[in-house]
């Protein structure tokens, strides 16, 4: 079943940082995902997914979504799900969340997120993101009031 995400990040100046969040059962540095609910749009899950799993609200970029494979190992062997992410320009980090008790949060400059996470599958997506990055980084640029970092 396809699935939808967020690439949570901020910026101060020219200068990207993504938030990751911790996997609930093997505890490795994630973006936030999920299922879409019946009658959800991708914006709307997308949101609620930030906010269910890493504390995070903000500007979703619907104009630059992101579809890779990630996979996941279950009882039947590797699964490889199709998952869409939007960069969320955040707005708002909250210091209490519905998941706080099972993930931890991780701010991590973009230059740096390969020291953060070693799965292709993340890192094939971050590359996406650093590769569209001068245009995030405009209109970023251009939503941005105050900011988190």
């Amino acid at each position: 079943m396809h699935k939808v995400g967020v690439i949570p990040f901020d910026i101060r100046g020219d200068r990207i940082a993504i938030l990751f969040v911790t996997s609930q059962t093997r505890g490795r540095w994630i973006l936030p995902k999920g299922s879409q609910k019946k009658g959800e749009t991708h914006e709307i899950s997308a949101k609620r997914e930030a906010l269910e799993e890493s504390g995070v609200d903000g500007d979703l970029f619907l104009d630059f979504p992101m579809t890779v494979l990630i996979t996941k190992q279950g009882s039947g062997g590797v699964i490889k799900t199709p998952v869409t992410y939007y960069p969320l320009l955040i707005s708002k980090q909250l210091e209490e969340w519905a998941e706080k008790d099972k993930r931890q949060r991780h701010w991590s400059l973009l230059k740096d997120t390969d020291k953060v996470t070693d799965r292709v599958d993340f890192l094939s997506l971050i590359n996406q993101f650093r590769e569209l990055s001068p245009w995030i980084l405009d209109v970023a640029k251009h939503r941005k009031e105050v900011p988190i970092l």
